[in-house]
Order: C-alpha cells, then sequence, then structure tokens
C-alpha cells in the first residue's frame, strides 16, 4: 500500500514492487476478507425505488465456491476459459471470483454486444463456458452450431426459454467450501478483448498478478484509498478493464464497498441520484459520461452529494470538462491513462499536487512510461511521439491470446506501444493527443480530436460530438465536426457558424472545424468512446463525392 508523503516524486522514490511467488486474485478480492469479517460489506445494489440490498464478503465467498464446485463437477478445468456476459450485478462478481479461485480463465463480454459479436469474441478465445442471463443466452443460442469448444452455458435469472442451464438450480446442491487452485502471479487469469476502434479487437491476456498491478493507480487517483467511508461506484461496464481493474477488484482487495445496478443505459440525472442515495465517495466516470453529467443543472444543490474522488480515462477528459468539475462538484478530476494490454500507469493525484487541466497525468509509482519515436528513443520535453510502457510490469499483458506476431509488434526491444500520440511537458505531464489512427493532419499541424471535441461539448447547444478529418486538397486534411444536439435546439446552418466561432475562438483559428454536421447519434463503443472511423469514412466518402462533382463541373 502506497504511503502519502508529500509530493509523487517521494511517494514513487519509497515504492516497490511487492509481488508474492503465489497470488490468486479470487482469494485477494474475496476469501481474505470473508475469513477476517464475514458480514463486512462488498456489494451494495442500487434500485430506484430506494430498495438498496447488499453482499457481504462472507456471501461472496460462499456463491463463488458453490459455482468453481460446479465448474468442477461439469468438467471444467484450470486453463478452461469461461465467458461472462452479464450487467454490473452480484452475479458477475461471483462469476469472475470464482473463475479465478478455479484457476479458469475469465473473458468478460459486453452484454450490449450483438449475437455476431459475441460469437466472434467466443470462437477466438475457445470458451468452454458462458454464464450470461437471458437475454445473453438467447445471442449465445443463435451462434451456438458454430462454436464447437462450447461445453456449457449457465443462466442467470432462470430463463429456460433461451436455453441453457439455470443457474440457480444448478448450484442448490453444490458445496459452498472450495479449496483454491494453487496459481502465481503469471498463471493466466483474464482474457479482456480491445474495444476494436483501430481493427478485428484482440484478447489481450493477463496473469492474476494484473490486480497486484493495478493497485498503486487506484490508490493514487483516488487519493489513498481506502479511506473510512469509501464507497465506489462506476458506470462503465464491468466486462471493460475500466470497471473491472479500476473499481470492481481493486476496490473489493482494498474491502470498499461496490455500488452496482440501475443504470441499464445511462442517464445523467439518475447518476446524480445513484451517487447521493448510495453516498458514493469515489467514482470511475469515463470522460462521455461526464460531459453528458454536465448538461444537469446545479447538481451540487440538487443533489446531496458526499464524493470525495473522481477518475475519469479511457479518452481524454479535456479542459471544459475538467474546470466545470472543480466549478459544479467541487472536485478535480484525476485524470488517468492505460489501455487494455497495460492500464492505468499514468494518473493525476490533487492531494499530491499533480493536476493540470488539459493532462492525463504523471507515471504512477511502478511504472516506467515514456514518449518515445518510432524507433523507441525517448523524444524530449514538448516533442510529440508515441506513448510507451516498458517491461517488465505487473500490470502489462502477457501476451494477445494466441497471437505471437500481434504481441512481438507491439513492442521495440522492451518498450510496449500503445498507440496513443502524446507529448510530455516540461514539468513531466503527459498531454494527450490521440490515436494514431485519429490524428488530423490540417495545413501541416498534426492535431488530436479529443480537445476539439471537448470544447465542442462546452456550447449549450451540443450534447455529443466527434471531430475527424475530412480529406481536403489545399489543406491535406480539414476538420470536420459530427453534432448530437441538446433537447431543445434545432440544427440550421445558423447554429452551425455558431458552434465553429465557439470553437475558433476557445482553441485556435488552424483548428476550429470547418464544417458541422448534425447527426441523430454518435456510435461509442461498449467502453463509451467514440467510434471515429464511422466519421472518418463518412467524410472521406464525401470528399470523394464533392471532387467527383467538380470534375463533372
Amino acid at each position: 500500500m502506497l504511503q502519502q508523503a508529500g509530493s509523487l516524486e517521494a511517494v514513487a522514490a519509497a515504492f516497490s514492487w511487492d509481488i508474492p511467488e503465489r497470488f490468486n486474485m479470487g482469494v485477494a478480492v474475496c476469501d481474505v476478507h470473508a475469513a477476517r469479517q464475514p458480514d463486512r460489506v462488498a456489494l451494495i445494489r442500487w434500485r430506484e425505488d430506494g430498495a438498496a440490498s447488499t453482499v457481504s464478503y462472507g456471501e461472496l465467498a460462499r456463491r463463488s465456491n458453490r459455482l468453481a464446485n460446479l465448474f468442477a463437477r461439469s468438467g471444467l478445468r484450470p486453463g478452461d476459459r469461461v465467458a461472462v456476459i452479464l450487467p454490473q450485478s452480484a452475479d458477475a462478481a461471483v462469476a469472475h471470483i470464482a473463475i479465478y479461485k478455479a484457476g479458469m480463465i475469465a473473458v468478460p463480454l459486453a452484454r450490449l454486444f450483438a449475437a455476431d459479436a459475441i460469437e466472434f469474441r467466443l470462437r477466438r478465445a475457445g470458451v468452454a463456458a458462458v454464464i450470461t442471463n437471458g437475454d445473453g443466452a438467447a445471442k449465445v443460442r443463435a451462434v451456438r452450431e458454430r462454436l464447437p469448444a462450447l461445453r456449457h452455458v449457465l443462466v442467470a435469472g432462470a430463463d429456460p426459454a433461451a436455453g441453457g442451464l439455470a443457474l440457480g438450480e444448478a448450484l442448490a446442491d453444490c458445496a459452498d467450501t472450495f479449496a483454491p487452485v494453487d496459481t502465481t502471479p503469471d498463471t493466466p487469469a483474464l482474457i479482456i478483448f480491445t474495444s476494436g476502434t483501430t481493427g478485428p479487437p484482440k484478447g489481450a491476456l493477463h496473469g492474476h498478478r494484473v490486480l497486484l498491478g493495478h493497485l498503486p493507480g487506484v490508490e493514487i487517483h483516488h487519493e489513498f484509498m481506502p479511506q473510512p467511508g469509501d464507497v465506489a461506484w462506476t458506470p462503465a461496464d464491468w466486462a471493460w478493464a475500466g470497471g473491472l481493474l479500476n473499481i470492481l477488484l481493486p476496490c473489493l482487495h482494498f474491502g470498499v464497498p461496490v455500488v452496482h445496478g440501475g443504470l441499464e443505459r445511462f442517464d445523467p440525472e439518475k447518476a446524480f441520484r445513484l451517487m447521493a442515495e448510495m453516498k458514493v465517495a469515489n467514482a470511475f466516470i469515463p470522460p462521455t459520461a461526464l460531459r453528458l453529467m454536465k448538461t444537469v443543472d446545479r447538481p451540487r444543490q440538487r443533489f446531496d452529494l458526499a464524493i470525495r474522488t473522481i477518475g475519469s480515462g479511457g479518452e481524454s477528459l479535456g479542459r471544459d470538462t475538467f474546470e466545470w468539475a472543480r466549478r459544479e462538484l467541487g472536485i478535480t478530476v484525476n485524470e488517468f491513462y492505460g489501455q487494455t494490454e497495460c492500464n492505468l500507469v499514468l494518473s493525476s493525484c490533487a492531494a499530491l499536487g499533480v493536476s493540470r487541466a488539459g493532462a492525463i497525468g504523471k507515471p504512477v509509482p511502478g511504472h516506467r512510461v515514456a514518449v518515445v519515436d518510432e524507433a523507441g528513443r525517448q523524444c524530449a520535453p514538448g516533442t510529440r511521439g508515441q506513448v510507451a510502457v516498458r517491461r517488465p510490469d505487473p500490470v502489462m499483458f502477457l501476451e494477445y491470446w494466441q497471437d505471437p506476431e500481434a504481441t512481438a509488434a507491439k513492442f521495440v526491444g522492451d518498450w510496449m506501444l500503445t498507440g496513443d500520440q502524446c507529448v510530455v511537458d516540461a514539468d513531466g505531464y503527459f498531454h494527450f493527443v490521440g490515436r494514431d489512427d485519429d490524428i488530423i493532419n490540417s495545413a501541416g499541424y498534426r492535431v488530436g480530436p479529443g480537445e476539439i471535441e471537448d470544447c465542442l461539448a462546452s456550447h449549450p447547444a451540443v450534447r455529443l460530438a466527434a471531430a475527424v478529418g475530412k480529406p481536403d486538397p489545399l489543406r491535406t486534411e480539414v476538420v470536420k465536426a459530427y453534432v448530437v444536439l441538446a433537447e431543445g435546439w434545432r440544427p440550421d446552418a445558423a447554429l452551425a457558424e455558431e458552434i465553429k466561432a465557439h470553437v475558433k475562438a476557445r482553441l485556435a483559428a488552424n483548428i476550429y472545424p470547418r464544417e458541422v454536421a448534425f447527426v441523430d447519434e454518435i456510435p461509442l463503443t461498449t467502453t463509451g468512446k467514440v467510434i471515429r472511423r464511422h466519421f472518418r469514412e463518412q467524410a472521406r466518402l464525401e470528399a470523394q463525392e464533392e471532387a467527383q462533382a467538380a470534375d463533372r463541373a
């Protein structure tokens, strides 16, 4: 556990990894607490009707033990892959803990995936069993004949019509004691598929040590968690590294209760209600969700909030959202950075004075992070390059599942390349520019979309926005914005010009959107990131059609 020592540099200097020879995530997040304080609250379910319920560590241990015994009775063995397709719930937490204790490999999948997306991931990982609900079971049933490795479908909530075995009935006669499989920090435990924003999703395989690797970053951006009264929540799906490894598992490890439920779709008003009613002290809220929460009027006056820390990551937060949170919530958002393969390696921490609007923080103690050029040489301050993390690192993935070529391509020497462009300033802060594929090259200026999108969202008419580069014969590319309007606003040419002028005045004349298009929705990944490739392709086709029309003229 980190010790607060006045500055991030002092904390880092005093830090050293303590990785035991034997380690199991399921034991660490459940059984350790169950043995000491079985009645301690682990999970809190929020409901709109106010009927909240809790699950203790003792109950988590008993339920996960029964499930682990069911795995063994069903012929599943250590190393088998088990997919979890469930919303935030006690069932999802139990499934993960049981899988880890049984020495198997969890494959969390977002419940919003359609059948084809589920099929791709189940087949790619060679999944032997699925734990899901009725909706997920119906999707699996539609593709099951194309999944020869799949042997069992366990359905929570007992909806036999969807196909599969009712989980509750199957567990009824299973013992609630279980001897966890003996695992090492490097024993495979988890496959998380990348979000697929730049190509087909790849399965990042992590060992049990991935939990230990996350702990310093969680402590930093939640300002030395655990503190008395800490209660944690995130709207992020637990199928995503952000939800699972930034909140659920680390907080259970620290003994901090985790709130779940009530938000099948993100609603900013409901989010504030949940936070107030559950006295949430620590939240991980992705930038897109925070931008939506900006639309809620006077949140501190309307909701009795107990929030102590907010961490945000997954995309660039942006200066406007950062300043809104300070002004309207009285919170300095601690922005952090990581990716599925190596998460939570950069972070801010207002308690240590590490906080700067528009920056994603500094290296978390224990992680060696730099901006490097194509040859893996460290860039000078102010020079744009690619974020890289040096191995070995406990939080780093073991490999891409059964893809040695892609794994090798991820490294230059001992630097793991992220594909994300950054600049480090003279004070050591990392400033996110964008993914290589997202960079807009306009008249010789390379522009990241995140800052533009954040500025667009600061206009009262804009609910969400995506910024991409549109091919242009004069400037190489121009910035084009696709905008979803807030309720009560009508799309017209005058509003488009007003939005352009808003960005131009707040950012710079060379990076404002020269074109604004109004759209009904902006597609997001299951992790809440804008799928910009959708709009890049649309802009490319528009430019192509315009060029053809000009030729005909």
